[in-house]
C-alpha cells in the first residue's frame, strides 16, 4: 500500500485536515473536513479539480481553504461558483477563506465577489 493510501480520507499527509486519499489523486484538490487547494486553479487544472470534487463529500466544516493557490485563472471562478450551486442544492453553508488577491479581482471583474467573499445561501 502507499503512504497516500495509508493516511485515509479526513487528514493529509501531514495529519491536518484534509484528504491524503484525494490530494495523491489530484495535487490540486483535497477533501475531508475542509477542502484544500493547492497550486494551480486554472483553464488546465479546473476539470479535473471538480472531476474530483464530485467524488467528495462537501466539507463537514463548509470551509474551502484556497491559501495554497499559487496560479488562478477565470476557471477558478467558475470552480467556486459551481461549489457553491451545488452547496446551496445540498442545503451545506460554503465558506472560501484564503482566497488570493487575484482570485478577488477576478471575481471582482465578474461582479460575483459576494459570492467568493460570503457563507453560501442554504436551499429553503
Amino acid at each position: 500500500m502507499n503512504g497516500a493510501s495509508d493516511i485515509g480520507h479526513g487528514l493529509s499527509p501531514n495529519g491536518e485536515p484534509g484528504c491524503g486519499v484525494c490530494a495523491a489523486e489530484n495535487p490540486h484538490f483535497a477533501a475531508g473536513e475542509r477542502w484544500l487547494l493547492a497550486g494551480a486553479l486554472t483553464v488546465d487544472t479546473a476539470a479535473s479539480v471538480l472531476k474530483s470534487s464530485r467524488d467528495a463529500a462537501l466539507p463537514k466544516s463548509g470551509i474551502v481553504d484556497l491559501s495554497g493557490l499559487d496560479a488562478v485563472d477565470s476557471a477558478a471562478v467558475a470552480v467556486l461558483l459551481a461549489w457553491r450551486r451545488r452547496a446551496a442544492v445540498e442545503g451545506v453553508e460554503l465558506s472560501f477563506i484564503g482566497a488570493p488577491a487575484n482570485l478577488g479581482a477576478l471575481a471582482e471583474l465578474y461582479g460575483v465577489e459576494e459570492f467568493v467573499r460570503r457563507p453560501a445561501p442554504i436551499a429553503a
